[in-house]
């Protein structure tokens, strides 16, 4: 009786790490954040929020969980790190392949990665002026 309690109390002390390991992104999720960060830190290069978060939702991955504190933070950013190294190695190459897999032509996905100093989003036409209304006649 004593070892089936003993058993069992394993078994719950082993239920939550065991939850947290079946609910951890997938490996390619959390290589994809850590690519597109460095090419973001090697290329200058912005990150479209719309489009990289959405690749993220498709990967079942939230922003906050690959962000420098979220739980697998720490390991997009060894990641980050071996990658923004090999990138500066090879900068030129580098940046035009990445630029052509997820900038704004890009064959993989669009404006993940956006040109320095380029908006977001193109920003809301101007409503056309009213003329000035006419002056009755006297």
């Amino acid at each position: 009786m004593r070892h089936a309690a003993l058993a069992l109390a394993a078994l719950a002390a082993a239920t939550p790490a065991a939850a947290q390991i079946r609910n951890a992104p997938a490996p390619r999720a959390l290589e994809f954040a850590a690519y597109i960060f460095a090419a973001s830190n090697v290329c200058g290069y912005r990150i479209g929020n719309e489009p990289f978060e959405a690749l993220l939702a498709k990967q079942n991955v939230k922003p906050e969980d690959v962000s420098p504190r979220g739980p697998f933070g720490n390991r997009v950013h060894t990641m980050f790190a071996l990658m923004s190294n090999d990138m500066a190695q090879h900068r030129e190459r580098a940046c035009l392949a990445v630029a052509g897999e997820y900038g704004p032509e890009g064959n993989i996905a669009k404006n993940v990665l956006l040109p320095a100093g380029t908006p977001d989003a193109a920003p809301a036409p101007k409503a056309p002026e009213a003329a000035p209304a006419p002056k009755p006649a006297q």
